[in-house]
């Protein structure tokens, strides 16, 4: 699960561990369908999930947002890997009896970010556009024809490599790809989830004084009313 804040001082207040913790309980608990559904639950302390984020937003003076939450169910050893606070790994492996291997794999995840497993996960779309790239970068390059085409599956497989979980490195074992490492150990990764905090979001500007001031004003309403 990934929860916004603006800044590391209250990434570490002891009120806004709580409630990511308290939010990622109920996920596990109800295992809703979206994070609107989530925030729709109600708690033992208030009405929803949704009114204690307002609370604290309140409380803080900071933006908070549960932003998105994956639900992995295993097939295998489930792995884990926390970064600091900022990048989380799930992964699922399958003939990994002791656990170490998993462990492993959400190390390495965490550190190279692969998109796919392996090469027969990578999508249609993606491999028709970066084929599309390469063929323009090297027909700029003024290659005879055939030249042109052996560039490309050359790189389009290095590209692979790059991309898929299989294909890249170990982290610990540069010398020996992840594909077969795991193939030596008789084992496979099924899937992994990997967040990293903020990725994908864009940087704008929004009166957030405004916001929390109206949250605050709602607040002392409903203490007047009691």
């Amino acid at each position: 699960m990934e929860v916004n804040c603006e800044t590391d001082f209250v990434a570490k207040d002891a009120n806004f561990v709580a409630f990511s913790q308290q939010v990622c309980e109920m996920a596990l608990q109800h295992q809703p369908a979206d994070v609107a559904s989530l925030m729709g639950l109600g708690t033992a302390a208030g009405p929803t999930l949704e009114s204690a984020r307002q609370d604290l937003v309140a409380k803080i003076g900071e933006k908070i947002d549960v932003r998105r939450f994956h639900l992995v169910k295993p097939k295998g050893s489930l792995g884990c890997y926390l970064h600091g606070a900022r990048i989380g790994v799930l992964v699922d492996v399958e003939g990994d009896d002791s656990g170490e291997l998993s462990k492993d794999m959400a190390m390495h995840i965490a550190a190279t970010n692969p998109q796919f497993v392996s090469v027969d996960d990578v999508a249609p779309e993606v491999l028709d556009k970066e084929r599309k790239f390469l063929t323009g970068q090297a027909e700029e390059e003024g290659k005879p024809p055939e030249i042109v085409a052996k560039m490309i599956e050359g790189r389009l497989r290095k590209f692979l490599g790059e991309i898929t979980l299989e294909g890249q490195a170990f982290v610990k074992d540069p010398d020996i790809k992840v594909g077969k490492l795991l193939k030596k150990q008789d084992a496979r990764v099924c899937s992994f989830i990997r967040l990293e905090v903020g990725e994908g979001i864009e940087k704008k500007v929004e009166n957030f004084a405004e916001e929390v001031a109206a949250q605050v004003e709602a607040s002392r309403g409903d203490d007047g009313q009691e």
